[in-house]
């Protein structure tokens, strides 16, 4: 369920690195807990971004829930295809459901990141908590 390969922020986004770019989405958990994903408001493309920085919304039908950056940069690219089918981020959050790519200003800041098997003890800490 939880990919190793992806390294995971508190806020339940995940991160694949690609050279000097990250990959970002919402975790499995996330779009799991929201329900039927009906509108994502992307951030945009050129927008300098910071780790913990708000740069989306996701709308579902139970609720809105904020998008934040793991990872500090330059916005790259969004997934345009959301905006027509933001259900995908239901049915494929490791992969089609991807929401933007960010060219990273502190590759380092990757390795802050929890690791697959981190994320996994910290989402069952918050089903005890």
């Amino acid at each position: 369920m939880i990919p190793s390969d992806l390294r995971y922020h508190k806020e339940h986004e995940w991160v694949r690195l690609s050279g000097k770019q990250a990959i970002v989405g919402i975790s499995h958990f996330a779009q799991e807990a929201l329900g039927d994903i009906v509108f994502l408001d992307l951030p945009k493309v050129g927008a300098v971004v910071k780790v913990g920085q708000q740069i989306g919304e996701v709308e579902s039908t139970k609720t809105t829930s904020t998008i934040y950056s793991p990872v500090s940069g330059t916005v790259a690219k969004i997934n345009t295809d959301l905006k027509d089918h933001p259900e995908v981020v239901n049915s494929d959050p490791y992969g089609k459901g991807w929401i933007a790519i960010i060219d990273l200003a502190i590759p380092g800041e990757v390795e802050q990141l929890m690791t697959a098997a981190q994320y996994e003890a910290y989402l069952a800490s918050q089903k005890k908590g």
